[in-house]
C-alpha cells in the first residue's frame, strides 16, 4: 500500500514542489517530514473530521447538556474504528488481518484510545459543560493533545515493527 501511495501521481506532484523537497532533505525537518509522519497527520486530520462530523451531528439530535456526553461517546467509537483501519493500512503498513494480529494490535490500540478518550471527554466536559468555554475551540485543543499522544502510542507500542520487519 505504501509503495502504491508513494508512486501515485498526487505524491509525485507534491514531491516536485520546491518547499517539499527542501523540507524532506533538511537535517531537522527531514526527520519529521517523512511518509509516516505526513500520512499520520493526514489520517489524523481525517479521523478528527470524522470525530467532529459525528459529534456535531449527534449534538443536533441531543442539544441538552447531557448531549455533550452522548455525542462524545458516539463520535469516539466511530473515530476509533476509522483510525484503526487507516493507521493500520496507510500509516504503519501493518499487513496482517488474521485474528491473532488483530487481537495483538486492536487491544492496545483500543486501550490507548480509551485513555485518550478519558482525557478528551473530561477536558470537553469541564471546559464546555462546566466552564462554558468555546465548544469548537475546546474540541480542537483536546484533539491536538489526543493526536500527539496517540501517535507515540501507535508508533512505539501498537504497530511497532519487529527488527526483521523494518524496511530500509
Amino acid at each position: 500500500m505504501k509503495k502504491k501511495i508513494l508512486e501515485s501521481s498526487f505524491v509525485r506532484k507534491i514531491s516536485g514542489i520546491r518547499l517539499f523537497s527542501y523540507l524532506s532533505s533538511h537535517p531537522l525537518f527531514g526527520k519529521l517530514f517523512n511518509y509516516e509522519m505526513i500520512s499520520y497527520v493526514l489520517c489524523g486530520a481525517a479521523t478528527t473530521a470524522v470525530n467532529y462530523a459525528v459529534y456535531f451531528l449527534v449534538r443536533v439530535f441531543f442539544p441538552a447538556d447531557y448531549g455533550i456526553l452522548i455525542a462524545q461517546v458516539i463520535a469516539w467509537i466511530v473515530a476509533v474504528l476509522f483510525a484503526y483501519v487507516v493507521n493500520k493500512v496507510f500509516v504503519f503498513d501493518s499487513p496482517g488481518w488474521d485474528r491473532v494480529t488483530l487481537f495483538k494490535e486492536f487491544i492496545p490500540f483500543l486501550t490507548a484510545r480509551l485513555l485518550s478518550f478519558g482525557f478528551d471527554t473530561l477536558f470537553v466536559y469541564v471546559t464546555v459543560g462546566i466552564l462554558d468555554w468555546n465548544e469548537p475551540l475546546m474540541k480542537i485543543l483536546s484533539n491536538i493533545f489526543v493526536l500527539l499522544a496517540n501517535y507515540f502510542a501507535s508508533k512505539y507500542i501498537i504497530f511497532k515493527k519487529k527488527p526483521e520487519e523494518k524496511q530500509p
